[in-house]
């Protein structure tokens, strides 16, 4: 039985994190997803262990060397077809590679074009790598976990990667919504330590 999502394309350049796992979502819903891996990278920690199996299932694999010519051209035309896009690149890497969101829009106007990063794509602490440990400890997660006269302690799983990799899911799958009846694609910028700090909740108004 064809998923709801049958016949749409996504493009996964995405490494590892809340990239993979938004994409493993998109095809669990039956999206066509194309992992785009360099030659020879590792697909996790450990080669076909329960990271691949977890992540990284439901996907076809191509081999392309964003920092050759040829390997952006192969990408471009990929996008031709695609209807959304997922990277994890720190800000301005995809500008350098040639690969950002305006060059790929001129591709195809109606890609959605789901950015990931540790802070998002402007502000001070924007070219920063953010971890999941990281982002537990900088939202007050890590405050309200464990016992309470403890120590702050991490939640046992990246849970800022997957809470990410949800919120990117439900961004595109509003964002290839409105397409519907605009035609047109939109950038979105999705920021780990955004994501986990509208997790706080009422924990986060409590403190404020």
């Amino acid at each position: 039985m064809a998923g709801p999502l049958s016949g749409y394309r996504i493009i996964e350049i995405a490494g590892i994190g809340p990239g993979p796992f938004a994409a493993m979502l998109l095809a669990d819903m039956g999206a066509e997803v194309v992992r785009v891996e360099r030659a020879g990278a590792v697909r996790g920690p450990i080669p076909d262990g329960p990271h691949f199996d977890v992540l990284l299932r439901g996907r076809r694999n191509v081999a392309i060397d964003l920092k050759h010519p040829d390997g952006v051209e192969a990408l471009l035309t990929l996008v031709e077809s695609a209807d959304a896009l997922i990277e994890g690149f720190r800000p301005g890497v995809v500008h350098r590679l040639g690969v950002d969101y305006d060059t790929l829009r001129g591709v195809n106007p109606g890609l959605i074009y789901c950015s990931i990063t540790g802070f998002g794509q402007t502000g001070p602490y924007a070219h920063r790598a953010g971890y999941d440990y990281i982002i537990q400890g900088m939202s007050g997660i890590m405050s309200v976990t464990g016992a309470p006269e403890g120590q702050p302690q991490k939640v046992g799983i990246a849970v800022t990667d997957i809470l990410t990799g949800l919120y990117s899911v439900n961004a595109i799958l509003a964002a290839l919504h409105l397409r519907q009846t605009t035609g047109r694609g939109q950038h979105i910028d999705m920021g780990l330590l955004d994501v986990a700090t509208a997790f706080m909740a009422n924990q986060a108004m409590n403190y404020l």
